[in-house]
C-alpha cells in the first residue's frame, strides 16, 4: 500500500502547477477585492487587509504589521540564499575534483573542455543578444507604481569583475551571497589541488566535500519539494494583491523568448555544431538523438537520461566507449548549454521588471555568471532555481521588484527546466561526435546507418 501511495503522490511539476493557477486565481481575487474597496472609498479596509498578510515588515512604519504572506515568502527565499555559497563550492569543487584523469587522457580532455567552451559560447551569444534585444524593446519591462530604476552593484569598470574574483580574504567570500565569482575561485583552486596531489592524499578531503554536497542536495530536495509549492503560492498570490497584473505580461514573454531559444538550438544549433565540428549529417543526428532528448525532457534529469545517452551515442552514432564514457560523465556534471539560456534570459527578464539598467557590461558579466554557475548546478529537482539566485545576487539585482518577479519564474519554470535538461544531455552528444571524429573514434557506418 505504501508503494502505491508514493507511485501515485503528484510530482513536484504537478505540485508546482497547482500552486502556479491557485496563487493565480487568489491573486486575481485579491486584485478585485483591492480596487473594488479602494474605488469604494475603504481604503482603510484594504490597509488592515494588507497590513495583516501582504505588508513588508522590515519597511518604515510597518512595526504592526503581521504580514503573514510576505513572512512565509521571505523564510523560502532566505532558505535559497543560505544554500548558495554551500551549494556552488562542493558542486565545482567536486566537478573539477573528478577531472583527475586530465593527464591520462591528455589531449581527449582538452578537446572535451574546448568543444564544452564552444557549445556554451553560442549558447550564451544568442541568449544575450535575444535577451538585450527583447528588453530594450520593452517586452521585459513592467511599468508597476513604485518601482524606481535601481543599479547594479557591477562597477563601470569590467576589469573590477576579474579583481573580485581573486579574495583577500577567505571568510570574505563565504561571508556574502554576493561574492560568487570568488566561491567558484576557491572552488577551482581546491579541485585543482586535490587533483595535483592525487587521490590517496585528498581521500578524506573528497568525501568530506562530497557529504557536504550530499547534505545540500538533501537540504535544497527538502526546500524546493516541501516548501517550495506552498511558497509559491504565497509569493504569487502577494505579488498580484501587491502590484497587480503588470507582472504577467512580461512573465508569458519570457516563458515565450526561453521556449523559441531552447527550442531554436536544440534543433539548429546542435545540428549545425555537429555538421561543421564533426562534418556530419545534421539530419541523422536529430533522428537519433531525439529519444534521448524526449527522455531528458520526461525526466528533467541529466543523470537519469545518462545511461540513454551513453546507449545512443555508442550503438547509434558510434562514438567510441573511451571517449563516451569520460565525456557524458563529465558532461553531466559541467557542460548545462540549457541551463545557461535559461538562466540569461531570466536573470535579464527579472532585471527588466525590477527596474535595473542593463549594460553590455552588465551583459557579460550574467553571461559569465551562467556559463560559471550553471557548471555547478546540482542533479536535483528545482536546482536552476537556485543558480539563478546565485547570478542575481552576483549581480545585484535583489530589490523588492526582482525579489517578486523571481517568484514568478519559480511557479512557472518547471517546464522551462525540462526543455532545459533536453538540451543539456544532447549538447554533451554533441560534444561526446566532435571528440571521437577529432581523435578518429567515431564509427562512420554506425553513425551514417538509418
Amino acid at each position: 500500500m505504501e508503494k502505491q501511495a508514493k507511485r501515485q503522490a503528484p510530482s513536484l511539476a504537478v505540485k508546482m502547477g497547482i500552486s502556479l493557477i491557485c496563487g493565480l486565481v487568489v491573486g486575481l481575487l485579491l486584485l478585485f477585492l483591492r480596487e473594488s474597496l479602494v474605488s469604494a472609498g475603504n481604503e482603510a479596509v484594504w490597509k488592515t487587509v494588507n497590513d495583516l498578510f501582504f505588508q513588508d515588515i522590515t519597511a518604515q512604519g510597518a512595526e504592526k504589521a503581521l504580514g503573514i504572506f510576505y513572512l512565509i515568502g521571505q523564510l523560502f527565499i532566505r532558505s535559497l540564499q543560505l544554500i548558495i555559497v554551500p551549494m556552488v563550492f562542493t558542486s565545482i569543487t567536486l566537478a573539477i575534483g573528478q577531472i583527475s584523469d586530465t593527464r591520462t587522457l591528455g589531449r581527449i580532455s582538452a578537446k572535451t573542455l574546448g568543444w564544452f567552451l564552444i557549445c556554451s559560447f553560442f549558447a550564451l551569444v544568442l541568449a544575450c543578444a535575444a535577451g538585450s534585444a527583447l528588453y530594450h524593446a520593452g517586452l521585459f519591462s513592467a511599468q508597476v507604481e513604485g518601482l524606481a530604476e535601481s543599479a547594479g552593484s557591477t562597477g563601470a569598470n569590467p576589469m573590477n569583475v576579474i579583481l573580485n574574483m581573486v579574495p583577500s580574504n577567505i571568510t570574505t567570500a563565504f561571508g556574502s551571497n554576493t561574492a560568487v565569482l570568488a566561491v567558484v575561485f576557491l572552488a577551482v583552486c581546491l579541485g585543482l589541488s586535490m587533483n595535483a596531489l592525487g587521490e590517496e592524499k585528498t581521500a578524506t578531503l573528497r568525501k568530506l566535500v562530497q557529504e557536504l554536497n550530499d547534505v545540500v542536495v538533501v537540504f535544497l530536495n527538502y526546500v524546493v519539494n516541501k516548501f517550495g509549492p506552498f511558497a509559491v503560492f504565497v509569493l504569487l498570490a502577494r505579488t498580484f494583491a501587491t502590484y497587480g497584473v503588470d507582472y504577467l505580461k512580461p512573465a508569458l514573454a519570457y516563458v515565450a523568448a526561453a521556449v523559441i531559444l531552447l527550442l531554436l538550438y536544440l534543433v539548429v544549433g546542435y545540428p549545425l555544431i555537429v555538421a561543421v565540428g564533426a562534418r556530419k549529417s545534421p539530419v541523422i543526428f536529430l533522428k537519433k538523438i531525439s529519444k534521448v532528448a524526449v527522455f531528458g525532457f520526461s525526466t528533467s534529469s541529466s543523470a537519469a537520461a545518462l545511461p540513454l545517452n551513453y546507449k545512443a551515442c555508442t550503438e547509434d552514432l558510434g562514438v567510441d566507449e573511451t571517449i563516451a564514457s569520460f565525456v557524458l560523465p563529465l558532461g553531466m556534471t559541467i557542460n548545462m548549454n540549457g541551463t545557461a539560456i535559461m538562466q540569461v534570459v531570466a536573470t535579464v527578464f527579472i532585471a527588466g521588471c525590477a527596474g535595473y539598467p542593463m549594460s553590455l557590461t552588465q551583459l557579460v558579466v550574467i553571461a559569465l555568471l551562467a556559463l560559471i554557475a550553471s557548471a555547478g548546478t546540482p542533479a536535483a529537482p528545482g536546482a536552476g532555481a537556485i543558480v539563478l539566485f546565485t547570478i542575481l545576487s552576483g549581480v545585484g539585482f535583489v530589490n523588492e521588484g526582482a525579489i517578486l518577479a523571481y517568484s514568478l519564474i519559480l511557479a512557472i519554470n518547471r517546464p522551462i527546466e525540462m526543455l532545459v535538461t533536453a538540451l543539456n544531455v544532447v549538447g554533451d552528444a554533441v560534444t561526446g561526435i566532435c571528440v571521437a571524429k577529432s581523435e578518429g573514434l567515431l564509427d562512420d557506418a554506425k553513425y551514417d546507418q538509418r
